[in-house]
């Protein structure tokens, strides 16, 4: 029998507010990070790119990109899964999920849309003249 790896958290709690910003924003990705990638994790089968490795602590560490809007990626960033993988001990540590200013800010308040794309309190302005540029230049 195969032994799975165990998930933990460097920060738990912190992680699980992204998750739900996640849900709430983003079904799509939400779904396939709890049905496909988790599972997927648990079996030993890493995703996504090797971001560095550390041979001191026997550690890999990956960054998973989730599927998300084209125009939400330009405008905040594509999202991502990052997570260090212990083989020795058979654990996969979550580490947190970008792009990490707009998932806080979801998770603190909710967020109006413009055009279909989540727009941050903070730098609305910003966020707005950079979907309505993006429009005209697909125009």
């Amino acid at each position: 029998m195969k032994t799975a790896f165990l998930f933990e958290y460097i920060n738990e709690n912190e992680f699980r507010k992204l998750e739900r910003a996640v849900k709430k924003y983003n079904m799509l990705a939400y779904k396939k990070l709890y049905f496909e990638y988790y599972p997927s994790l648990k079996e030993g089968n890493f995703l996504g790119d090797i971001v560095s490795t550390n041979s001191e602590n026997n550690s890999i560490s990956y960054e998973l990109a989730l599927p998300t809007d084209h125009l939400f990626a330009k405008v905040h960033g594509v999202m991502k899964l990052h997570y260090i993988v212990y083989p020795d001990s058979k654990i996969v540590m979550l580490d947190k999920l970008t792009p990490l200013e707009i998932l806080t800010e979801g998770h603190q308040s909710e967020l109006v849309t413009y055009k279909g794309i989540m727009v941050s309190k903070e730098h609305a302005d910003k966020d707005m003249f950079k979907i309505n540029l993006l429009n005209m230049l697909n125009k």
